[in-house]
């Protein structure tokens, strides 16, 4: 397999090779400020930030952040959603040398703590909706500073003073005084206005990010990313799309910041394209996203199949109320896109959307499919420059598997990760030497591969279920019910059966106003699926359990399913 079979198939201009620069992140929006000054780097709710200013707010940040005492490796937290605080507090603090540890704004106590505990943070930026949350998680951790913005602070004036007058109290941003010790971003921003960046010498070896897995998945890991890392990963992403233009693009960013795709495939993909981001702080709320799309004209839209389904079934999108046609390009990741959505979201916006692979550990893209070339249905597509993929043998862990044979994905490239923090052995099971000599990220995904090079994830190794000895992938039986033309959302996964040891249940969202049967389902996987494929059990749901990407949570659905029948 190590022909690279797949670089016959790369659209035409994208490289086989990139040359990386010896640099920090921080690189790609300096020169964006140096190449378009004057271009809109963050526009939120009408308000624009253009590139030489937020140069200058992330100098100013770091300039603070130093005289702090934040030293070179301390890891600083970032507690919001996207916002344009977000950036200044990003950027602000690689620019000091600090490593992002930034954590889901949703999380309970509980869950902030793990992060906050295990990456030792003394430091973190918050909105002041969460500062409540953020003065709890003091009580219980190491965390020292809490330096609070107010979501208005970047609001154009009109909108701030309605927000000030209608919301703010309501919604929970309102907080009058800080403890002692305790800042607001603002006040150190304008204490700083003349602050040059900290001369600070930053290596590509040196660690710029901590990202924890879910704590949906057992005990959450932080995986360290390197800044060579993620400048190694922004620019294979760049160089994916030769055709888009430096400085005309305008990026959607509705993915979470706070997740590498986000962070990587969204935010830093943008300022390397010199590109303006359209902020969206929640992407959940369709007619934000859609006002947006229309009202700024965007061109490129990162997201998940679940936020393209959403569009596709929008009622004032189904009655033509708003225009989509300047979207050009969508990478979907994080779950499996069906063909159904890819092809509805395309016929309604003209765009491309193409499936992409990768993880925290990688952060955060390593496959993706064509944007000029074929994209085959259920794949993932081909591996991105310098990235080096096999398929594993399951049952040795060692021996490479022949074009078509189903194993375990494991990974060579510039973008792999450290290790994971503070976990030896998690990290000694996921980095392996294999017989070349090279070190391989070892993913837990389980694929084959095409005689083109394409790759199909057949599923999470964890997630395979086992009726009466048979092998059932959940991801095959989702895409066959998913077909069904009543269904919207499915997940799959394996419960205890007392005959066959493990049986399949199918967890079923219909289409608003539609009506399905548990028969007339059964009835539909029969005509697709092999016997012992066929789910057993089904039930309706309003709703599935999804991380904040969008992925569909198997496992809650599993531990749901045993705490009832129990």
């Amino acid at each position: 397999m190590s022909s690279k079979p797949w670089l016959a198939h790369y659209d035409k201009g994208v490289p086989q090779t990139i040359e990386y620069p010896k640099a920090p992140i921080s690189h790609f929006l300096e020169e964006a400020a140096r190449k378009y000054p004057d271009h809109a780097c963050t526009i939120f709710k009408g308000a624009v930030i253009s590139y030489r200013e937020m140069n200058e707010k992330t100098n100013q940040m770091a300039a603070a952040l130093v005289e702090m005492g934040i030293k070179k490796g301390d890891r600083v937290g970032i507690f919001m959603p996207n916002t344009p605080q977000f950036v200044i507090a990003y950027f602000g603090i690689l620019k000091a040398g600090g490593v992002v540890v930034a954590i889901n704004p949703t999380y309970p106590v509980d869950e902030i703590l793990i992060p906050v505990n295990d990456a030792n943070i003394e430091v973190m930026f918050t909105l002041s909706r969460y500062y409540g949350k953020m003065k709890e998680v003091r009580t219980r951790s190491k965390l020292k500073k809490i330096i609070v913005t107010n979501i208005k602070e970047t609001l154009p004036p009109i909108t701030r003073l309605l927000f000030t007058l209608v919301k703010e109290k309501k919604e929970g941003d309102r907080v009058d005084s800080l403890d002692n010790g305790d800042l607001w971003m603002k006040d150190l921003l304008a204490k700083h206005v003349n602050s040059p960046k900290p001369n600070i010498d930053i290596a590509p070896e040196d660690t710029a990010l901590f990202q924890y897995s879910g704590g949906t998945t057992g005990v959450p890991k932080g995986a360290v990313a390197m800044h060579k890392n993620i400048v190694a990963n922004t620019l294979q992403i760049k160089s994916w799309m030769p055709a888009l233009e430096p400085g005309k693009e305008v990026v959607l960013m509705g993915i979470p910041l706070f997740h590498v795709y986000g962070m990587v495939a969204g935010m830093n993909f943008a300022m390397a394209n010199g590109a303006s981001m359209v902020i969206v702080p929640n992407a959940r709320d369709l007619k934000d996203v859609l006002d947006n799309i229309s009202k700024y004209k965007t061109t490129i839209f990162p997201g998940v199949p679940l936020l393209y389904n959403g569009i596709n079934n929008h009622p004032d999108v189904k009655a033509g109320k708003y225009d989509l046609s300047s979207i050009k390009a969508c990478i979907s990741g994080s779950a499996a896109l069906m063909r159904e959505t890819k092809d509805q979201f395309e016929k309604l916006t003209g765009g491309k959307v193409f499936e992409g692979y990768g993880l925290s550990e990688a952060p955060t893209a390593t496959h993706c499919n064509p944007l000029e070339g074929e994209n085959k249905t259920g794949s993932v597509g081909m591996p991105l420059p310098d990235v080096e993929v096999k398929l594993i043998s399951l049952d040795d862990g060692e021996t490479e598997l022949a074009q078509g044979e189903i194993g375990e994905v494991v990974i060579h490239g510039p973008q792999v990760m450290k290790g994971y923090h503070n976990m030896p052995t998690e990290t000694a099971n996921s980095l392996r030497q294999l017989k070349d000599g090279k070190t391989w990220l070892f993913t837990g995904d389980i694929a084959r591969m095409d005689e083109d090079g394409y790759f199909y994830i057949v599923d999470r190794k964890k997630e395979l279920i086992k009726p009466g000895g048979f092998q059932v992938w959940p991801r095959e039986v989702e895409e066959a019910i998913s077909a069904h033309p009543k269904v919207l959302e499915v997940g799959v996964g394996g419960i205890p059966d007392p005959q066959r040891g493990e049986t399949v249940k199918a967890w079923i969202v219909v289409k608003p106003g539609e009506t399905l049967t548990e028969a007339e389902l059964k009835a539909f996987c029969k005509e697709h699926l092999a016997p012992y494929k066929v789910p057993t059990h089904y039930e309706f749901r309003s709703e599935l359990p999804k991380t904040t990407v969008g992925k569909i949570l198997r496992r809650e659905l599993v531990r749901q399913h045993k705490e009832t029948s129990n």
